[in-house]
């Protein structure tokens, strides 16, 4: 596993990799409903509204559930939702480790070569960013594959 660390726009990421993490919320509220920000507003407004609809087709998702949609407008293969904000707006070391494990289940099973992962619940809901680094490094070594995964601290 070859993992690099870098700031920037995880949207921007999509002519770079196979795949884009989006870090979602357990889909309670209809994605029309929510004023998004951060990693999920520069992705819905580069993809479009294919992709968010999709992943409301899902309804409510388990706390880490992974799902894969279309890219959209994106020219990646797809965008994996992760649930890792819980139904109070908040994350936990619990959320992102299986939020983790669920998107690299899907990258395993798809195939895929690459993926780029944001900070999981750092944004609104305020987890430490040094701490989530730490933890999605530790899971992504977990996974003795021959992919590349960026992590993305995101950057406007």
């Amino acid at each position: 596993m070859k993992i690099k660390i870098e700031y920037g726009d995880i949207s921007q990421y999509d002519d770079k990799v196979d795949v884009i993490v989006n870090a979602w919320n357990r889909n309670f509220i209809p994605h029309k409903m929510l004023i998004t920000h951060g990693v999920s507003k520069a992705i819905k407004e580069r993809a479009g509204l294919e992709p968010f609809n999709e992943i409301q087709k899902k309804g409510i998702l388990s706390l880490g559930e992974a799902v894969l949609t279309s890219p959209g407008k994106m020219r990646c293969k797809g965008i994996i939702h992760v649930a890792g904000i819980g139904l109070l707006w908040n994350s936990s070391e619990q959320a992102i480790r299986l939020s983790i494990k669920n998107a690299m289940t899907i990258v395993v099973t798809k195939k895929l070569n690459s993926i780029a992962i944001p900070l999981i619940g750092c944004g609104g809901s305020k987890f430490a960013p040094e701490k989530c680094v730490s933890i999605i490094s530790e899971e992504l070594n977990k996974w003795n594959l021959n992919i590349e995964a960026i992590i993305v601290i995101y950057k406007e």
